[in-house]
């Protein structure tokens, strides 16, 4: 028999987060039973549990989102980044930090990844360099924060070991991230469906938002990618993974065809024309 507030349930995830599990209950029911039975609820109480106390959506959050990441993922979009596109912007920015933003960063491993490979480039000295790190999971948030993973952690299976020398120190027996590299990096609570906080972010260079649009419906997928146009800088540049591909939805990105690797660039002048499509 179908479960109404389970149904209810899979749509206020959808409003909130862009989470598509509403023709996927099953799933849904077999993630958020043990929490639901913990508070001694049905599913439809649950909805109103959570209407009442908001802060319940950090573990509805916590239950439903995948944090598998590493150090050096996808070397091939990375070397891009450094060889390509960070020698042009050299070129371009005057008076102001560079400006990367790794949305839905997990536990840290990518910030912390550009962060090291730009202070290899030389490009930009210390302090002229922000990378901002979000994820709408405030756990991984925290332990990114603090830097440390364990030596046996797999997020070091891909890391050359040069890097993992040169910006680690050996810690309570696990590897910390250096001083210096932790303070080129931020990191925020961030819904990219929260359109007043994706303001409140500011205008970057890159975008890195890779592994993220495979979990959302078409529409979400839209609506998410209208906001990272929006927090663009004209001519800046989008990394997905490269099982997504947002080539033919006409939201105002030109592919960019490498010899191992694509991306994403804004085109110029294109702000009027997305504000006109996504009303």
């Amino acid at each position: 028999m179908l479960d109404y507030g389970l149904v209810r349930l899979s749509q206020m995830i959808y409003d909130y987060c862009g989470l598509n599990y509403k023709d996927r209950l099953p799933s849904l029911k077999e993630k958020i039973s043990k929490r639901v039975s913990e508070l001694g609820l049905t599913y439809d109480n649950y909805c109103l549990y959570i209407q009442r106390n908001p802060t319940e959506w950090d573990v509805v959050v916590e239950i439903l989102t995948i944090n598998e990441t590493y150090f050096y993922r996808e070397e091939n979009q990375l070397v891009e980044c450094c060889t390509t596109i960070l020698p042009e912007l050299k070129k371009i920015i005057r008076n102001r930090p560079l400006r990367i933003w790794s949305a839905a960063c997990s536990t840290g491993e990518e910030p912390y990844t550009l962060a090291m490979l730009i202070y290899e480039t030389g490009l930009f000295p210390l302090g002229t360099i922000e990378i901002i790190g979000t994820d709408i999971n405030k756990k991984v948030i925290q332990k990114a924060e603090q830097g440390w993973y364990p030596l046996t952690s797999f997020a070091f299976r891909r890391i050359p070991e040069n890097l993992l020398k040169k910006y680690f120190d050996i810690e309570n027996g696990g590897y910390q991230v250096k001083s210096f590299i932790k303070k080129m990096v931020r990191f925020q609570e961030l819904n990219l469906l929260n359109d007043n906080k994706m303001g409140q972010l500011g205008e970057v260079d890159i975008i890195f938002c890779r592994n993220v649009l495979i979990y959302f419906d078409q529409e979400t997928i839209k609506k998410v990618i209208r906001g990272l146009h929006r927090n663009l800088a004209k001519g800046g540049y989008l990394f997905l993974g490269h099982a997504e591909s947002i080539t033919d939805l006409n939201l105002g990105f030109q592919k960019v065809d490498a010899a191992r690797t694509f991306y994403y660039r804004k085109e110029p002048d294109q702000d009027e024309t997305v504000r006109c499509i996504s009303s």
